[in-house]
This record gives structure tokens, C-alpha cells and sequence, in this order.
């Protein structure tokens, strides 16, 4: 295999990047960045990797999930408050209903950049370059929001280093106690307007507080079975030149991290073997996810695997299958199949949203709550029947009672769209559906564990 080194890629051709329109300016940026302290630490992506071969064992669950994209605008303490409760809540549904440890993977501190399918939106007589991220440029619709300007990526560095810090002053400063869960709950309950339909999902959430509580108080310096002060980020690893800056070598091992997340994941629009983002990704520590629709062929996921992992090590791949409702039992049996085949080590989750998006007449895209779980439903029944391991989901889903998905126990129908449409990119789930779809994920890994008798 050729030689690798942080900046490679630049001999293969890049999809997705932005057209900058002054590249001397943006050198500077990038230049400046590289000089900026690490958000992420090598031991921490080493952790995580270690929980992850685990996971594709069947030891622990996954949970990724954030918003569709951060924007800057958002940025505040109550959001990112919000979404590690979710997070919590959904692990302690999990982890007792199913017996299973779940770690926690957020799209968080860093996920400001997303491929577009065109370069321009149109809009009239109009067409300025299509919203890429607040990394990039801005979602407002006029030729100077719309130009990429790239101190937004500084701005997107010192973002994502404050929420980390926060973060882990949440983690670590008794917001992961399992009496606040109780307080959540109650709170939740409270303030529901649909009580009676989520007593029981309550009821389990309060059963896991009083579980561990029993086994006593959590130290995260102790060996628990259950760790809930821990906390790693994600994004999709779409500015090459961004997380080049930020990769940085190990002086001991001499391996090379990309340390602007613990977990980077390649597109299903930037994963073509001979492009840029795989040379990338291929020469860096960090666990690795890659995106898998149904275009995916057996041969090539097997190139790829072998490229992005060639020492087979566990934990360094997880495929995340994203087909859509309509395709995952067609296409996805031989790719789970043929990767058993030839012995390889990989962790499969499941995106059971971006396979499923549509635009309605009204001109909003959403997803519908029902097509969510029967992707799921199937992802979990293809691998009882391979006798493989389902072991985590990535969902988008935000801390706020928004309207960007239709149905859950809140019945959103189409015309409630527009109550609470707050996304700068894709719908999301909410609250009440995100702790009803982590009940639903429950009840499947029950199952799965009886077919493969762990």
C-alpha cells in the first residue's frame, strides 16, 4: 500500500469540498488551525474503539445521534443540556430494559459541514451556491450569506471546543447522577400531554434508576457496568483540509489521529476507494464509520474495508447501513453476509433516517415516525437471521418539542409541520419520539438476544 501521510489526499480528487472564492485567505485559515490545541485526545479514540469492538461482539450498544447540522446560532448551554439528557435517558431505557451497556456517541462539536446534492439552489429568477454548513457559509438565502467564508471554520473550531468543555463539565460535574434521571422523569411525565401512553416507558426508566442505585453509587473511576459519565463526539469528516490541520502523531506509537472528534464517519457521497476521503481516513487511528446504501456492492464494501482497516482490527470500522425502509431487505442480507464470509471485523448500526426522507407537497422534508422503526424492525431481523450482531443506531434528534417528523406517540401530522420547524438541514426526531424509539430498540435487542442465545 502507498505511503500515507496527513495531507495525501490531496493527489486524489476531492468530492464535496466548498469553492472558495479567495484561497489565499483560506490557506491563512488553515494555517492558524493547525496551530490550535487538539479537541480530542488519542487515548480517548483508543477508548472508544476499544467499546466499540465490544459492541460488535455484542458487550455493548451504540447510540449516535445529534443534530442533522449545529449552527451557530443554537449554540447555547440548554441545547447541548438537552441533548446529552436525551442521550442519558435513552441509555438508562436501554441499558436496563436489554441488559447492555450503551455507550454514547454524540453528532456534536463538529458536525457544522453536510454534502449537498446540487452546488447552487434555485429559487426564482435566483441561484446562489447551496447551504453547506455554518462551517462554510450561511443558511440565509441573499449572494453574501450564501459566499463560503472561511473564518466560519475558526468559528466552528472555538465552537466546538466550548461545547467539549461543556460537555465535560456536564459529564463530570453529578448531571450524569441517576437521581437526576429520576428528576427528568418526573418532569417528563409532568409535562406530557400523553401520560397514559408512556407510563410504561417510564416505569422502566425509573426500574434502571433503582437498579444501579441498588448495586451502588456510580464512580467513574471504578469499573461499572454501566458508564454513565462517559461522553465521545462525531462528525462526518467532509473538510479535508480542516481535519488535516487537526491531525496530529502519537510521539510513542507514532500512529496518527484526527483530533477534531473521537469518531469520524465517510458519506455515502465521498466514500469511492480512490478518492480523497478514504486516503484520508485510511491512515488515521480513530475509529472510523462508513455510511452504506443501497448502492453499496458486496466487492466493493470489501475494498473498502480492506483499505480503511488492513489489519482487520476490531473496532476501527463500523458500517452504518442507511437503505431506506423500502431496500434494507434486498440489499443489505449479502453485504452483512459476505463481510461474515470473509472473517471481517466490523460493528453494524443502522441510520434508519436518512434512507427515509421526503418532501411533501408544502415543500417540507420529513420522515415519518412508523418507516423509522420498520427500517429498524428489519435491520435487527436481518442480523438474527445471519446470526450477526446489530449493534448500535445513528439518529439525527434534537432536546426540543419540535414538528419535523411526522407521527410517535405525538401524532404530528402534516399540517403540524409548521408549528415547530426549526432544522437548518433535515427533520429531526423529538423528544417524546426519540425515548419512544429507544423503547421500541429495547424490545429488538431482547429479541435478538434470545435468537443468538447471549
Amino acid at each position: 500500500m502507498k505511503h500515507w501521510t496527513k495531507s495525501s489526499w490531496k493527489k486524489y480528487s476531492a468530492n464535496q469540498q466548498p469553492q472558495w472564492p479567495d484561497k489565499i485567505k483560506y490557506e491563512k485559515v488553515i494555517d492558524e488551525i493547525a496551530t490550535y490545541p487538539p479537541l480530542i485526545f488519542d487515548k480517548e479514540a483508543e477508548l472508544l474503539k476499544q467499546y466499540l469492538a465490544d459492541a460488535s461482539d455484542g458487550k455493548n450498544f451504540v447510540i449516535q445521534g445529534g443534530d442533522c447540522a449545529e449552527t451557530f446560532i443554537d449554540f447555547n448551554s440548554k441545547s447541548i443540556h438537552d441533548k446529552l439528557k436525551i442521550l442519558l435517558q435513552m441509555s438508562v431505557i436501554i441499558a436496563h430494559g436489554a441488559s447492555s451497556n450503551v455507550i454514547r456517541i454524540g453528532r456534536i462539536a463538529g458536525q457544522f459541514a453536510k454534502p449537498r446534492s446540487m452546488q447552487s439552489e434555485i429559487r426564482g429568477k435566483d441561484a446562489f451556491p447551496s447551504y453547506r454548513g455554518d462551517a462554510i457559509n450561511d443558511i440565509e438565502y441573499n449572494k453574501i450569506a450564501r459566499t463560503p467564508n472561511p473564518k466560519r471554520i475558526i468559528k466552528a473550531y472555538h465552537q466546538s471546543a466550548a461545547t467539549l468543555n461543556l460537555l465535560r463539565a456536564f459529564t463530570n460535574g453529578g448531571f450524569t447522577d441517576l437521581s437526576k434521571i429520576k428528576e427528568w422523569n418526573e418532569k417528563f411525565i409532568a409535562n406530557s400531554n400523553t401520560k397514559e401512553k408512556y407510563d410504561e416507558i417510564v416505569k422502566k426508566i425509573n426500574e434502571s434508576v433503582k437498579f444501579f442505585e441498588t448495586i451502588g453509587s456510580y464512580n467513574p473511576n471504578y469499573n461499572m457496568p454501566f458508564k454513565m459519565a462517559e461522553f465521545f463526539t462525531s462528525h462526518e469528516a467532509l473538510l479535508l483540509d480542516y481535519e488535516s490541520a487537526l491531525t496530529h502523531q502519537n510521539e510513542i506509537t507514532n500512529k496518527w489521529y484526527c483530533c477534531s472528534a473521537h469518531f469520524l464517519w465517510v458519506g455515502n457521497r465521498t466514500r469511492n476507494i480512490e478518492g480523497a476521503h478514504i486516503e484520508f481516513l485510511r491512515g488515521i487511528a480513530n475509529p472510523i464509520g462508513m455510511k452504506i446504501s443501497s448502492t453499496m456492492t458486496p466487492n466493493d464494501l470489501l475494498n473498502l474495508c480492506n483499505k480503511l482497516n488492513p489489519k482487520n482490527e476490531k473496532g476501527k470500522i463500523t458500517l452504518i447501513a442507511r437503505m431506506g425502509s423500502k431496500k434494507i431487505n434486498d440489499y443489505l442480507p449479502d453485504l452483512v453476509n459476505i463481510i461474515k464470509k470473509e472473517g471481517l471485523n466490523v460493528l453494524w448500526m443502522c441510520d434508519p433516517m436518512h434512507g427515509n426522507t421526503y418532501k411533501l407537497k408544502s415543500g417540507y422534508k420529513t420522515r415519518d415516525f412508523d418507516t423509522i422503526v420498520n427500517e429498524l424492525e428489519s435491520f435487527f431481523n436481518i442480523h438474527n437471521n445471519c446470526g450477526t450482531i446489530p449493534g448500535g443506531i445513528h439518529l439525527e434528534f434534537t432536546g426540543e418539542h419540535v414538528t419535523e417528523c411526522l407521527g410517535g406517540t405525538d401524532n404530528i401530522i402534516d399540517n403540524d409541520l409548521e408549528n415547530q420547524y426549526d432544522t437548518a438541514c433535515d427533520p429531526r426526531l423529538n423528544v417524546n419520539q426519540s425515548l419512544e424509539l429507544a423503547y421500541r430498540i429495547t424490545k429488538l435487542l431482547i429479541k435478538n438476544k434470545e435468537c443468538n442465545n447471549v
